[in-house]
């Protein structure tokens, strides 16, 4: 059995890498060949120069992501196989550490160094690829604070996490799955209800939105759809990018709407109203409880077959270890999950698209569709999204739907 799965997950890790290279070169051909000219239904409001930038951005966020693929598969192989897990499973052994802190070691050391193989490509990304194409306004300080908090808050909340885990787990005999996967989903609506006012302030400055105007529009909006939120907020996301955005967070008495201030900054009050309108028919809709439904359902497959393998020689042995236990069970089936999952992404894929269009069916049933549709193209232009993406990879990555599609459906609404 060992040998088997050995094999077996050696195959499914080179398909899933070759697929996604596969995938992603099929992007950059496809965006390149339909870089010189604007689709029809753009042309008159977008630029070829904006069409042109965003397919070179798309192009170098794309080539990026390759290079990770590639450094991600060999990281997953070094791991595993190549015995790095083995060693560092020793090596805190050897320092003395035992039981429950050798497992919270085990796992945090496995978090350090996944987080030092993605910092280069992190910062690449912002310095180089954001900064090239006039997004990026984080300074590296800022980034190295960014950096710093979140450490602290995954060393704050992470490792208290994960010790009631790596505990049921140990404690709770055979269907500790269960108790896992109930205090899972209590601490994500936990963190649902705290994220707003607890989490998010760490990072960025929330301040009222104090456009009275605006306010009573979006009021009104509110009103007609039966929201009710605890604040109208504005975010500084200008302090770290020039890309905007419009979200709500929370739930019950702790829902917020947040507006990014470079969304203010480039839309129309009522293309503002529009957008908002959008996102709230996520809300009226229950996109976010279905997409916790479907999460659920799928953490308890996953704790379920893990429940199975915990036990099993050969899952430890195959993978590249030769120490069994909680910890280790835990890390080995987090990266190997990804490893066999990655062809069922156009599921959820789709799953999200198809919320997008009930979503912007609901925005124009409350605003003038024509709104949300110049909003889009403008967000479409300013973010550098490219209009032309490849369909097999928009299947596989996409969770909204296609510009030209997406704008379709509206001017026929």
């Amino acid at each position: 059995m060992a040998t088997a799965l050995t094999t077996l997950f050696l195959a499914a890790l080179a398909l899933t890498t070759v697929l996604r290279l596969w995938l992603a070169r099929r992007h950059v051909r496809h965006v390149a060949a339909h870089r010189g000219a604007v689709p029809a239904a753009f042309r008159e409001s977008i630029s070829l120069e904006a069409h042109q930038r965003a397919a070179d951005y798309t192009a170098a966020k794309v080539r990026l992501a390759m290079i990770e693929v590639v450094t991600g598969a060999l990281f997953v192989l070094a791991l595993t196989l190549g015995g790095v897990l083995q060693v560092l499973h020793t090596a805190w052994s050897a320092l003395g550490f035992n039981g429950l802190p050798h497992g919270l070691a085990f796992i945090a050391g496995l978090a350090v160094l996944s987080t030092l193989i993605d910092l280069p490509f992190s910062l690449y990304r912002t310095f180089v690829i954001e900064e090239r194409f006039g997004f990026n306004k984080m300074t590296p300080r800022l980034f190295l604070v960014d950096l710093a908090k979140g450490a602290l808050i995954g060393a704050l909340i992470g490792l208290p996490v994960l010790l009631a885990v790596l505990w049921l787990m140990e404690r709770m005999g055979s269907y500790w799955w269960i108790y896992v996967w109930l205090f899972w989903l209590g601490f994500n609506l936990l963190a649902l209800l705290i994220y707003p006012t607890v989490i998010a302030p760490l990072f960025n400055k929330f301040t009222p939105l104090a456009d009275a105007s605006l306010r009573e529009r979006i009021e009104s909006l509110l009103a007609r759809c039966g929201f009710r939120a605890s604040g109208l907020f504005v975010m500084d996301g200008s302090k770290r990018s020039g890309h905007g955005n419009a979200y709500f967070t929370g739930f019950g008495q702790a829902k917020r709407i947040v507006f990014f201030d470079t969304l203010l900054e480039k839309l129309a009050p009522e293309e503002i109203e529009a957008v908002l309108a959008h996102e709230l028919g996520h809300y009226k809709r229950r996109h976010v409880w279905k997409r916790i439904g479907v999460l659920a359902l799928a953490s308890l497959a996953f704790l379920w077959l893990l429940g199975y393998l915990i036990d099993a020689p050969w899952f430890y042995e195959g993978l590249g270890m030769s120490t069994p236990g909680t910890a280790p069970a835990l890390a080995l089936f987090s990266l190997a999950i990804p490893v066999f999952t990655f062809p069922l992404s156009p599921l959820m894929s789709a799953l999200s698209r198809r919320h997008e269009y009930e979503a912007d069916a609901y925005a124009a049933q409350q605003t003038h569709a024509r709104d949300l549709v110049a909003a889009l193209v403008k967000l479409y232009r300013d973010n550098a999204a490219t209009l032309t993406p490849d369909p097999i990879y928009s299947v596989f990555y996409d969770s909204h739907p296609p510009a030209a599609a997406r704008i379709a459906q509206l001017k026929a609404a």
